[in-house]
């Protein structure tokens, strides 16, 4: 397949921390696909320290993950949907009845943030997801391009993090590192786009309150982040953030349901478009409302038989962003119908103009089914030492 995302892969890092973006090979069962990401607390501890190490610096330098400008064309019709089985839906954390789908304001949900990993030229990137409902309250919702290394195949991309309410290096609700990546076989084995969509379950969240000078022995006998420096040894001062769910909630998530309904999409736009002009910083989040294709979207150029699309001027950055139905501005919650995949130019004056998701179905559903009753657990203890 013709791939969206420039070569992107897992260089490990040479930085004083541990690397920590550990792969193995994906294990499938039916339509699932499963990959681990950091194997245990130590890794995941070493995962934050990285992006969080100087006052967070690589999350302050991250950028857009990028695409090659010729993939911006114009997305065709395919006629219409056939749902592999009967609508349904699982309702937002706390939420008994569906929200109400009549208010449409734009203010913001607390779920949204971006994701950070490292691309196969050792560049720090990002791009757009949201916390959704699952039974441990851990679990991310994202494009499968902004977790599965589409180019090199290598699998996974290193330093994989979530980080809700992302602003200018600032983690108001701690940094939640990926345990586990869930997709559809399809997209892990095959790069099929009509499966672009991932759910990473998180450890707990990590904190860190600052840098403590010790003793030797006091550094040898501490279990968390640690450096030593000149002669001095240092530790890094950790604590648990709890678990994401709990912190700012998550969107419900629908499957089957029909077409040419309104939905309200959010993301964090950064890159230019074809022709240049970069009206997006990245900084904070926008979001587009409007009314789903009715007919599938087909991109045959990347093989795409059956997306859904939006009219929605936004760039990449976008990517991985919740397509969000029934939203509710109060509650500012909704349920994820969708995930921003692909960005298009419908009039052809090389300014993107729309945006594409797959359609999530049945198959959708048993991905994120497998994902949601995954336990992730802590990385810090109440001393500020690692689980092992």
């Amino acid at each position: 397949m013709k791939r969206i995302l420039l070569p992107a892969g897992g260089a490990v890092l040479a930085t004083g921390l541990l690397a920590a973006g550990f792969v193995g090979s994906a294990q499938a069962a039916g339509d699932v696909a499963t990959d681990p990401m950091a194997r245990s607390t130590r890794d995941a501890a070493s995962v934050a320290s990285f992006w969080l190490a100087s006052n967070g610096a690589a999350l302050r330098s991250a950028s857009a993950y990028t695409w090659d400008s010729n993939e911006v064309r114009k997305v065709v019709s395919k006629g219409g949907y056939s749902p592999d089985g009967r609508p349904g839906s699982t309702a937002p954390t706390g939420e008994e009845k569906a929200p109400s789908g009549k208010v449409q304001n734009v203010n913001l949900p607390k779920t949204i943030g971006k994701v950070f990993f490292v691309d196969g030229s050792g560049k720090f990137r990002w791009c757009s997801a949201t916390s959704i409902q699952s039974n441990y309250r851990n679990l991310v919702a994202t494009a499968g391009h902004c977790v599965y290394d589409t180019d090199s195949n290598k699998a996974l991309l290193d330093n994989w993090v979530f980080v809700p309410g992302y602003y200018q290096g600032r983690a108001p609700w701690g940094i939640y590192v990926g345990k586990q990546a869930f997709t559809h076989y399809d997209f892990d084995t095959y790069e099929d786009y009509d499966r672009d969509y991932a759910f990473v379950t998180v450890y707990n969240g990590i904190a860190f309150n600052g840098v403590k000078k010790v003793t030797k022995s006091e550094f040898d006998g501490f279990s968390g982040p640690k450096r030593g420096w000149g002669g001095n040894y240092y530790i890094l001062l950790s604590k648990d953030a709890g678990r994401l769910g709990d912190n700012v909630g998550g969107q419900g998530f629908a499957w089957n349901q029909p077409t040419g309904k309104a939905v309200r999409a959010f993301g964090y736009p950064a890159a230019p478009h074809p022709d240049g002009n970069k009206p997006y910083s990245g900084v904070t989040p926008k979001n587009c409302y409007g009314t789903t294709t009715a007919k599938a979207v087909g991109a045959p150029w990347l093989k795409i038989e059956e997306h859904i699309g939006l009219k929605c001027a936004v760039t990449p950055g976008f990517d991985g962003g919740p397509w969000l139905s029934q939203y509710s501005n109060g509650k500012r919650l909704g349920y994820v119908s969708g995930v921003t995949s692909t960005f298009a130019d419908q009039d052809g004056n090389d300014r993107i103009d729309y945006i594409t998701s797959p359609y999530f179905d049945g198959e959708t559903a048993a991905v994120y089914n497998a994902a949601k009753n995954v336990w992730s657990g802590k990385i810090v203890g109440p001393n500020g030492e690692l689980y092992k």
